[in-house]
């Protein structure tokens, strides 16, 4: 069992180059905050972990685990390790610490994504995260890859179950309504018109094939930061703290499941089965299980919505509804806050934004607030268990999470 004593995320509205930050100082005002949120001196820390996909492309810099010590003068000889794992890295730094706490090497460990990404032209950052696809052999003729790759997804759901790009645009509404409430989202001062949700070319724009701009994650700066425990030195901090080691949010379960990088491969392999990315599946029903779980059991969910068609596919892989009529979830107001599962009361990728290396570690964060009843505004009534749901490339790499007290 591992524990979550406190952390920290930035503004994602925030543009960080042109207030003459470099990745380093993003990293060290994750790392302060996150320890003061969690009333943690650095020399309780016993390992840091860091997640982060393309800083070496975005910034020209790597080894980002000495930013610790570069940070903190107190955390020189600290053991860390960067994690990578495109857009799903956040989770595996995430999953890397919670293991090095299970296996009793360390009882307590500072866990930071983050990434910087609105420092070059929009057409440089598609190139560069154009990475987690397979290089050089898929999707070479899109001017923008991975609006390209779930317009191809989008385009599979229409062939197998048949689909209404209506329901993609309510996803994105929602999300972005959903941003509003959210202190530390980028787009919660946006306005939008009765056309932002349409099919207008003018309001909202094509911008790869059936992707259109209202159905697409935002490209961000941002870092978010978690302070985890063992249950002994949970304990100790609570019992230091007077208040009950049960109140604490913990990681009650995990799944990660990989797939082989190219997409094609993919929607080939799974043409047969229920599930159009088997491994997504396998993924959430392997945090139920660890969790002790059922869908039924879980009070909200955090997922990856980098378009609005990627949380359509997470909808049915969840189970909320049979394999392609998650459009039922969205029209009954299922996903809604108020509904059956609230889904991204943060706002998501497309409403809070999408730092890549960090959202992992975000949401995690906000899964902790939920269940402990600190997330202000966002919060959902009774929450006591939350499920995370975050994926790097076209689910090359999937990691979900079961947070709950």
């Amino acid at each position: 069992m591992t524990y979550i004593l406190g952390g920290w995320q930035s503004d994602f509205a925030r543009n960080w180059a042109r207030e003459g930050m470099e990745i380093a100082d993003g990293f060290a005002e994750a790392l302060r905050e996150g320890l003061a949120d969690a009333q943690m001196e650095p020399e309780e820390i016993d390992v840091g972990h860091v997640g982060n996909f393309v800083g070496d492309l975005f910034t020209g810099q790597g080894l980002l685990g000495g930013f610790f010590a570069l940070a903190e003068p107190r955390l020189d000889g600290l053991p860390t390790s960067r994690h990578e794992a495109a857009c799903a890295s956040g989770s595996v730094a995430l999953l890397a610490a919670a293991a090095d706490i299970e296996a009793g090497r360390y009882g307590t460990a500072a866990v930071l994504g983050l990434e910087l990404m609105r420092n070059v032209p929009g057409q440089t950052a598609a190139e560069h995260l154009g990475a987690a696809a397979w290089t050089g052999h898929e999707f070479g003729d899109a001017t923008y890859l991975w609006p390209r790759a779930f317009s191809d997804l989008t385009d599979e759901y229409d062939r197998r179950y048949g689909l209404d790009e209506r329901h993609l645009r309510r996803i994105s509404e929602i999300n972005f309504h959903n941003a509003k409430a959210n202190p530390k989202a980028q787009t919660r001062g946006w306005s939008f018109s009765n056309l932002s949700f349409s099919d207008d070319d003018e309001a909202n724009p094509v911008i790869e094939g059936r992707t259109r701009k209202s159905d697409c994650g935002q490209v961000t700066d941002g870092a978010a930061m978690v302070v985890l425990a063992s249950p002994e030195r949970a304990a100790e901090w609570a019992r230091r703290r007077g208040v009950p080691l049960e109140s604490l949010p913990r990681i009650k379960g995990w799944g990660h499941r990989s797939a082989p990088i190219s997409y094609r491969r993919k929607v080939e392999a799974s043409e047969s089965q229920p599930y159009v990315f088997p491994q997504v599946r396998r993924a959430i029903e392997d945090a139920h299980a660890r969790a002790g779980l059922t869908l039924e059991q879980i009070d909200a969910v955090e997922t990856h919505d980098c378009f609005a068609m990627t949380e359509y596919m997470a909808i049915d892989h969840l189970g909320l509804t049979a394999p392609g009529e998650s459009w039922k979830a969205v029209e009954a107001g299922d996903i809604e806050k108020g509904g059956r599962l609230p889904i991204n009361p943060s706002g998501g990728l497309i409403g809070c934004g999408h730092p890549v290396g960090a959202t992992g570690v975000r949401m995690a964060l906000d899964a902790a607030r939920q269940v402990s009843g600190q997330a202000g505004d966002m919060q959902v009534e009774g929450a006591r268990n939350v499920q995370t749901l975050n994926i790097g490339g076209s689910t090359t790499t999937t990691v979900s999470l079961v947070i709950g007290v």
